[in-house]
């Protein structure tokens, strides 16, 4: 780990935005250098010397934003931690394989998307690091996530509104229309709205679907009629839905944090308690980059959020808390075991 990831971590450690894994290593940190301190040193001194060092770094760290700090002692412990790690771990830098430069979060063009009309249906796909807002011809309106196909009618019938969400994520904000029932198809479940606000999420490389409702109401059908526990359920505002691909079972749960599940909309890369193939679909379509996972962990979970960061900085931060380490090739991210 390199001055430029413990800064990193410092500074998500210091705005409160740490994973409970990310946070067990800082405080970790504070802990050991609380231990190894063998000799009294008087406040002014140790104050004096630290702010020197202090100094140093700020040639080199540019300060976080304000945010909630964290107590003077405690930063200054940190701030020396990052010296003695930094200096400590440079013969190790120095044998690991440079990464290579990495791509800043893509752009979200306006019309980034594939747009096809076939047959008296419109055909919109939204390549990797791309998302696209849609307004329907009835005033509803969806946004795209990346990496997603959506397939509907030019013309909606008199009697039904039909969407099929063929692969990735959407949000969807219904216009009311009582004669009309707002239908989305996902292949395995069907949701009917009528004057409301739900996100779906159905990525094919994923073990399951989540229909998750922000306002109104709405109804979710599993469409599979082979299974012995084909059901349907009402979703009430702050409800989710998960569907199991393989045990074909439908749960019901409540969403502590609606930002959680639309987060993506406003920029946000969100993974609450996320296996590791929603990871690698979020990086990937972010990022507009393929990740190989080369290590003997192929079966992990992690939770944190990110914004802003590049795909080196989450990279960084998400081995960090798992072991691992990576490299960067032609767009390609290589998971590999920590030395």
């Amino acid at each position: 780990m390199d001055t430029e990831q413990i800064k990193i971590l410092l500074e998500r450690y210091n705005q409160g935005n740490c994973s409970p894994e990310e946070a067990a290593i800082v405080d970790q940190w504070f802990e050991n250098i609380n231990r190894h301190k063998s000799t009294y040193i008087a406040d002014k001194e140790l104050d004096h010397e630290l702010d020197s060092i202090r100094l140093q770094l700020n040639e080199h760290i540019t300060p976080a934003p304000k945010v909630r700090h964290i107590r003077t002692r405690y930063w200054y412990a940190a701030t020396a931690a990052v010296v003695l790690l930094a200096a400590g771990l440079f013969w190790f830098n120095q044998q690991t394989p440079r990464i290579h430069p990495v791509n800043q979060p893509a752009p979200i063009a306006a019309n980034g998307a594939n747009r096809i009309v076939k047959n008296g249906f419109v055909e919109i796909n939204t390549p990797k690091g791309n998302k696209e807002s849609i307004t329907l011809e009835d005033g509803s309106s969806l946004e795209l996530n990346a990496g997603s196909k959506v397939r509907y009618p030019e013309h909606f019938d008199s009697n039904s509104r039909t969407i099929f969400l063929e692969e990735g994520e959407a949000f969807f904000n219904v216009a009311a229309d009582p004669a009309r029932k707002f239908v989305v198809n996902t292949g395995e479940l069907a949701t009917t709205a009528l004057g409301t606000a739900f996100n779906i999420r159905a990525y094919a490389s994923e073990h399951k679907v989540t229909v998750a409702l922000v306002s109104g109401k709405v109804k979710v059908d599993q469409l599979n009629k082979n299974s012995q526990s084909a059901s349907s359920l009402i979703l009430l505002p702050s409800e989710q839905i998960s569907y199991d691909r393989i045990s074909l079972s439908l749960v019901k749960s409540v969403v502590s944090k609606p930002e959680d599940i639309t987060g993506w909309k406003q920029g946000y890369l969100v993974f609450k308690d996320a296996p590791y193939n929603e990871i690698v679909t979020g990086i990937e379509n972010r990022y507009n980059v393929t990740v190989i996972n080369e290590s003997d962990k192929k079966e992990w979970n992690y939770n944190g959020s990110f914004k802003n960061e590049s795909l080196k900085d989450v990279m960084d931060i998400i081995c960090l808390a798992k072991s691992l380490s990576y490299t960067i090739k032609n767009d390609t991210v290589h998971l590999q075991n920590k030395n």
